[in-house]
């Protein structure tokens, strides 16, 4: 008996040290959420559209702020009117200017104009709904970047909880492969001693490879698994991460049975539905006069750079676009057919997400009741295999009846974790899902 518990240990721990030859690296869960915030491609993604809608809101401004602009040009013309509007300007006319001949033809004159000019809009209805639709929509990308943080969390805990289990499928290989290792060394025994055919030999011989087979898909799963992990923090590793912690029941209690409407993807949508009506209140109003101040200040000479001469003109303009070839009218129609689809698709997404909720609720409680059946099943299966192994030992067992009681622990200890995986799961979702 201790010559089988010293075999059985040793190939746990040749397994353990000799199965995997990659670099590991030991991780936690809340450093994996740090970097995730910090480095996820998404989340940047979603950050720089709400960086462009309240560049958007910015832009907006233009409808309650004045527009400044200054010009400097330089003339040079001999064209009659030109030549005296010219000097008019830079104040510069004396009477000899007013012969005939010179009016007519003019000698050259150089002119330069330096201009500074204010506008300044004063009612523009339109554009003030088109500002509200513009602030509605950044704070409708704000709360979907804050959505897609929250999911990247959910997304991460199921990448780190898979890593968990990909740790934990590779233990029960490594396990299943030294119990195999044990088995047929009793067996080589038992052969030798003519208690054993040649060929239950053989297939407890090909059962150890079988082992070696699946351990080595385990350990392929656990690579692809850790690569996940590193995409998703975006830190790309030939290593294998280690959780710092086991796989193991989470638990959390979730809130109400309906769905939140202050949950941030559901705000988003509804304020974007109230934005695209903004809109549409935006085109009617353009069928609205609008009414715009302006201002500017002259300064002029014949030198570069120069200011002989100075004068302003102040003004304010009513205009009226009575018709535009019935343009505008196919923009509010648009523009009403383009509400009512943000708000059609606002109802849809309601209804979606509780449908989602709903189909959670009955995922955990599925879920709740297979990880209760699958570890009374793995407990069951274990005390088997001891009662079988101690058997095949003495050779009261048929080693068929052995390796089928290794196959079937080994499967029940995999669908143990992968209840307990599910379970955790459905948990995270149905709290991401009922999150306000």
């Amino acid at each position: 008996m201790k010559k089988q518990l010293f075999i059985w240990y040793f190939g746990v721990a040749s397994a353990t040290l000799f199965g995997q030859s990659a670099e590991r690296i030991p991780i936690t869960r809340a450093t994996v959420l740090a970097k995730v915030v910090e480095q996820n491609k998404a989340i940047q993604i979603a950050e720089q559209d709400y960086i462009g809608a309240r560049a958007e809101l910015s832009q907006s401004n233009a409808i309650i702020l004045p527009t400044l602009s200054v010009s400097h040009s330089a003339m040079v013309t001999t064209n009659p009117l030109m030549a005296f509007g010219s000097k008019l300007n830079q104040e510069v006319l004396t009477a000899s200017d007013f012969n005939p001949a010179l009016l007519n033809d003019p000698s050259q004159i150089q002119n330069y104009a330096t201009n500074i000019t204010l506008e300044q809009p004063l009612i523009n209805v339109d554009g003030f709904y088109q500002r509200q639709a513009a602030k509605l929509q950044m704070q409708a990308t704000k709360l979907q970047w804050d959505r897609s943080i929250e999911y990247i969390y959910l997304e991460t805990n199921k990448a780190y909880m898979q890593l968990q289990l990909a740790h934990k499928a590779v233990a029960v290989m490594q396990q299943a492969v030294a119990t195999a290792e044990a088995n047929k060394n009793v067996a080589q025994d038992n052969v030798k001693a003519g208690y054993m055919q040649q060929a239950d030999f053989l297939s407890v011989e090909i059962q150890v490879n079988q082992w070696k087979d699946q351990l080595s898909a385990a350990e392929s799963n656990l690579e692809n698994a850790s690569d996940y992990l590193g995409y998703i923090i975006n830190e790309p590793s030939t290593a294998v991460y280690v959780p710092s912690d086991s796989l193991s029941i989470q638990l959390a209690e979730t809130s109400s049975e309906k769905l939140s409407e202050n949950r941030s993807d559901v705000r988003a949508m509804q304020m974007a539905s109230v934005a695209y009506e903004k809109m549409h209140q935006s085109s009617k109003m353009s069928f609205l006069p609008r009414l715009n101040a302006f201002g500017s200040y002259q300064l002029y000479d014949d030198q570069i750079f120069s200011a002989g001469a100075d004068g302003y003109l102040l003004g304010a303009q009513l205009s009226w676009t009575i018709f535009e070839g019935a343009k505008r009218f196919g923009k509010v129609k648009q523009s009403g057919a383009t509400s009512k689809k943000a708000s059609l698709e606002y109802q849809q997404y309601i209804a979606k997400s509780q449908l989602e909720l709903n189909h959670a609720r009955r995922e955990l409680s599925d879920a709740e009741n297979r990880f209760e059946t699958a570890k009374l099943a793995k407990q069951q299966a274990k005390e088997v295999l001891r009662i079988r192994s101690n058997r095949f030992k003495e050779g009261l067992e048929k080693t068929s009846d052995l390796l089928q009681a290794e196959n079937q622990y080994a499967q029940k200890q995999l669908a143990y974790y992968q209840s307990m995986f599910t379970y955790n799961m459905a948990q995270s979702t149905l709290t991401f899902l009922t999150k306000d």
